[in-house]
């Protein structure tokens, strides 16, 4: 039986990096708590368009966490990594931003 997927945005009142990857170890503590299958990370792209320094440390931050992190802009059923991770959370095939390549999130599965 997979895990569900735990969803969390961090960048919702634009935290400074130190305060985002804070709640990323908080998130993804917490989903291992629970028994999730994997953490959805909502980190936004960032205001210049051109991928802000919360995307990236949390992109860094991640690897830390899992060695099987997705990117959004890969978050797709072409992508033999999205389709390994709906073995571990099946909640993933249901999510709103699969095939999407959303680069405002990073999913961290678990």
């Amino acid at each position: 039986m997979s895990g569900f997927l735990k969803e969390v945005n961090i960048k919702s009142d634009m935290p400074s990096v130190s305060e985002a990857e804070d709640r990323l170890c908080a998130a993804v503590t917490a989903g291992r708590k629970l028994g999730a299958g994997a953490v959805k990370i909502i980190h936004g792209y960032g205001s210049t368009g051109k991928g802000g320094k919360i995307r990236t440390a949390v992109r860094r931050k991640a690897a830390e966490f899992s060695e099987n992190v997705i990117f959004g802009e890969d978050f797709s059923i072409f992508n033999e990594a999205t389709r390994q991770a709906f073995k571990a959370c099946a909640d993933l095939r249901k999510d709103d931003d699969l095939d999407r390549h959303n680069n405002g999130i990073t999913i961290i599965i678990l």
